[in-house]
């Protein structure tokens, strides 16, 4: 039981800490990347749907993306959804077969806005962890009449060092994202 509880904890925080690598990887750093254009939906005839599912994506130059649609009638969506994508600011040109987005170069300014949106995905995924932690908890306390005090403790000890070792995963993460962010 105990246990299970703590599997079921571990698994759920090594899933919020993907997430949150996720999320730091749609922060834009001076490349163009693909990752950058992850979360991005379209609507496609009616229907909310991932940019990665209606398009390819290329990386000809540093700060150049080229989307290709795979349905030519899904363009002007494309289009329409990045340029409304928050936090990108880019140019965005469509010559009728693909959608070409050129991004400016960051600015030191444009870069500490990037770090502070950084460390609050940061600090939203620490709070994930923090809960997943607590309701492991509240279980752990519940099961104190089937199980003896001493194997509460240990659990109680396990769970907290897993944690820890999750919280500090998100730091390190996103120690690496600010470092890459700052880079010149």
């Amino acid at each position: 039981m105990i246990s299970d509880v703590q599997s079921e904890a571990k698994s759920k925080m090594d899933k919020a800490v993907e997430v949150a690598k996720d999320d730091f990887a749609t922060v834009r750093t001076g490349r163009a990347n693909p990752a950058l254009f992850q979360k991005i939906l379209v609507d496609y005839y009616g229907t909310p749907t991932p940019l990665a599912q209606l398009a390819s994506m290329q990386n000809p130059e540093a700060r150049t993306l080229i989307v290709t649609p795979y349905d030519k009638a899904a363009l002007k969506e494309i289009e329409k959804a990045i340029v409304n994508w928050p936090n990108l600011g880019a140019n965005v040109g469509n010559d009728g077969t693909i959608v070409r987005v050129t991004l400016p170069e960051l600015t030191e300014e444009r870069r500490r806005e990037f770090v502070k949106i950084v460390r609050s995905k940061g600090e939203e995924a620490k709070v994930a962890i923090r809960n997943i932690r607590r309701k492991a908890k509240d279980e752990l306390d519940a099961l104190k009449s089937e199980v003896g005090e001493d194997e509460l403790a240990r659990a109680d000890k396990e769970l907290e060092a897993v944690t820890k070792v999750h919280v500090d995963a998100i730091d390190e993460a996103l120690r690496r994202k600010e470092i890459e962010l700052l880079e010149v």
